[in-house]
């Protein structure tokens, strides 16, 4: 069983969960900027202590950021709320029938169709899953056209629900995850998050080999990446 304490260093509270993990790690949570440490079990509390001082002024930083971000107004999917796909908005306008579910967009118009006296984590279900397959199909292009360019291969790629990045990558078995929320930006935004996440496959940190291949690939990725972290958030308790 996961043992779980708490770290006070000043105003900051970090909870720590101690696991059977190797190493520790450190995460930020939006949209409060809660802290948390998962570190290996018989790691003692004064050296992960330690840890989390020298990390001190990236998780202030952090915590700057994600208070500053702004976020969706949490979503009821009502008549006439507004919704986004690509980075065009619509209207949605619900349509209750007793046939299967489904997803049409139209202008400016997000028609949701779903059996009478579904819930709202339903709705939510339907057009994230939406969200989902528009994003398994516009990926796949984008990453054969930088597999070409870049002289990598992509082994595999995911769409999820993430909690604090817009994409990750696993060098080791060359797989990227990508945020379903992706598909609520305009598509630019999307090409930046692959190309961003196969450049560390060529390299995995954020060191200047990493902003040199960056900047040789897409010259313009710092203003897409600061665009992209300033476009609201969807409305999540990730710290929970």
């Amino acid at each position: 069983m996961d043992e779980r304490q708490t770290i006070e260093l000043g105003d900051i509270t970090v909870d720590v969960v101690k696991k059977d993990i190797k190493n520790l790690h450190l995460s930020v949570y939006p949209p409060n900027g809660n802290v948390r440490i998962s570190a290996p079990q018989r790691m003692d509390l004064a050296t992960i202590r330690l840890f989390a001082v020298s990390k001190l002024r990236w998780i202030k930083q952090e915590q700057r950021k994600q208070r500053a971000q702004e976020r969706e107004a949490p979503r009821e999917y009502l008549n006439r709320e507004s919704h986004y796909l690509w980075g065009k908005r619509y209207l949605l306008d619900v349509v209750e029938k007793d046939a299967p579910p489904n997803l049409n967009h139209n202008h400016s118009q997000m028609t949701l169709q779903v059996r009478p006296g579904a819930d709202a984590a339903k709705k939510r279900a339907i057009i994230d899953e939406s969200y989902r397959q528009q994003l398994k199909s516009a990926i796949p292009p984008l990453i054969a056209k930088w597999e070409q360019l870049m002289g990598v291969t992509v082994a595999d790629f995911t769409v999820r629900k993430m909690k604090t990045k817009w994409g990750s990558c696993s060098p080791e078995s060359r797989t990227i995850r990508f945020n379903l929320d992706l598909a609520k930006k305009p598509p630019a935004f999307l090409e930046y998050v692959v190309v961003h996440e196969m450049v560390h496959l060529l390299e995995p940190t954020h060191n200047s080999h990493f902003i040199a291949l960056m900047d040789k690939f897409m010259p313009k990725w710092k203003f897409y990446r600061d665009v992209l972290n300033r476009l609201p958030l969807s409305y999540k308790r990730w710290d929970k």
